[in-house]
């Protein structure tokens, strides 16, 4: 059992960022009217970008 919460953890700034960075970036977006770029729902941009930060903070260990 502590070795898959320890598994868990270890990804979680990838979860974070498609469970959260991706649903408030999609929101913003409707919120203030930006399109998604190529044609893209703000949810699919939104998973894109939260996707790609949260990989680069697992990757790197830190979101900056």
């Amino acid at each position: 059992m502590t070795e898959a919460i320890r598994k868990l953890f270890a990804v979680m700034p990838f979860l974070f960022g498609i469970g959260f960075i991706a649903p408030l970036t999609a929101q913003l977006m409707k919120l203030w009217g930006i399109p998604g770029p190529f044609g893209l729902s703000p949810i699919a941009f939104g998973l894109a970008f939260g996707g790609a930060w949260g990989l680069y903070a697992n990757i790197k260990g830190r979101w900056l």
